[in-house]
């Protein structure tokens, strides 16, 4: 079986009210989806994360830069592909934009070999479980959202089978060091006290039952992380997310040494030789590599291993398209040493309609596996044409 070709679908949808995590104000969703065909007619679907800039840079690096090594190619060389790609791209890649196209295009060969051995990838990888506990990821900051309509909104996850639930802290204003004077201009910042009312309010509204969970989007320095996450221990939260920027690996380290909950990150950190430096240094205590972001589902699965060897769960970032869902899906129950996948609740049609059979979870908040081959995916072509962009 030989590679024919390679393309690309970049879909975006807009916010009519925007929404916003510590650092940044989101105003649409947007994704790229990567399609690889073979002369055996089988595609291969995967999905290269999305997190600002211009959709067309990655169609650019995709299908200018690294279609050419891909065509001829036997698509079950994955490890030889993976590292043609890296190699050819090194002095401007190694990270960033490149690795995450080299990701894309990793998960999309995944794909076309389960589709061609009659298999989930989660089976050919590991099959570890065939469900997964899921937690719902919410709780963004919005202009005009009060805690009130936050409890409402988590009470609704709970209603809905949740039992787990991920909230963003973090938009605090006039704290020393903090991104947020440059970029945000104070837009919808609050006190530390009043971040910390809300997530006392959402523990009330679930109870001590319920699994819940901080994510600080790298915005905290780690003095002010310590003195946020003691008082986040005496509210039972599970874990505290990238609460420092990615490359403070010796602040994290202070953080996770200084605390007794556990220290989840770094979504934004790629390849297994960034994640090697977070492992070893015990800088976290829960790794968050997605194979649509760190380098792919081969460098997803090195990660996982390496955390493992660590004692360390491994409960990946999943936020992007229902092809993301399904990939990272793939990812956990493919490996002993997770436990969760989070599924984002914001308003997404790039989630929700993206899909002939939507992702949905069972009355006890489980995600379960499909036994369709590769990953499972087939895209609705109604919804790709709606959402469809140039750029």
């Amino acid at each position: 079986m030989k590679i024919t070709n390679v393309r690309t679908i970049c879909l975006k949808y807009n916010y009519k009210k925007p929404i916003m995590d510590a650092l940044s104000t989101i105003d649409s969703r947007q994704c790229v989806i990567v399609l690889i065909d073979t002369d055996e007619k089988i595609t291969g679907i995967g999905e290269a994360a999305y997190f600002g800039g211009p959709t067309i840079s990655t169609k650019t690096i995709i299908e200018k830069e690294l279609k050419p090594e891909l065509i001829g190619e036997d698509p079950f060389k994955v490890e030889k592909i993976w590292k043609k790609l890296f190699s050819t791209s090194y002095y401007h890649g190694r990270r960033g934009l490149v690795l995450t196209c080299i990701g894309a295009i990793d998960v999309a060969l995944w794909d076309i070999i389960g589709k061609y051995c009659h298999l989930p990838v989660y089976k050919l990888c590991g099959g570890y479980r065939d469900k997964i506990l899921a937690y719902a990821s919410g709780g963004y900051y919005q202009e005009g959202k009060n805690i009130q309509e936050l409890v409402k909104e988590v009470q609704g996850y709970i209603e809905k089978g949740f039992k787990a639930i991920k909230m963003k802290v973090g938009r605090n204003k006039n704290l020393p060091l903090s991104p947020l004077e440059v970029i945000t201009h104070n837009q919808g910042t609050i006190s530390l006290e009043e971040d910390l009312e809300r997530v006392r309010a959402v523990r009330k509204a679930i109870g001590k039952d319920i699994y819940l969970m901080v994510d600080a989007n790298n915005s905290w320095t780690p003095s002010i992380a310590i003195q946020m996450g003691r008082e986040f221990e005496k509210l039972g939260i599970y874990w505290l997310e990238e609460p420092v920027q990615t490359d403070d690996i010796r602040g994290s380290k202070r953080i996770a040494e200084a605390l007794d909950l556990q220290i989840a990150g770094y979504e934004s950190e790629q390849g297994l030789f960034g994640y090697r430096e977070l492992i070893v240094r015990q800088a976290v205590d829960i790794v968050q590599p997605d194979p649509t972001w760190v380098g792919g589902f081969s460098e997803a699965k090195k990660i996982a291993h390496l955390a493992q060897a660590y004692g360390m769960l491994c409960i990946p970032h999943s936020y992007n398209s229902a092809v993301s869902v399904k990939i990272n899906s793939h990812f956990i129950a493919s490996i002993s040493n997770s436990q969760m996948i989070e599924l984002d609740r914001n308003f997404n049609p790039l989630r929700d309609e993206l899909l002939l059979d939507p992702i949905e979870i069972d009355p006890e908040g489980y995600l379960h596996l499909s036994e369709k081959p590769g990953f499972g995916v087939e895209l609705n072509e109604n919804t790709l044409k709606k959402y469809a962009v140039e750029d």
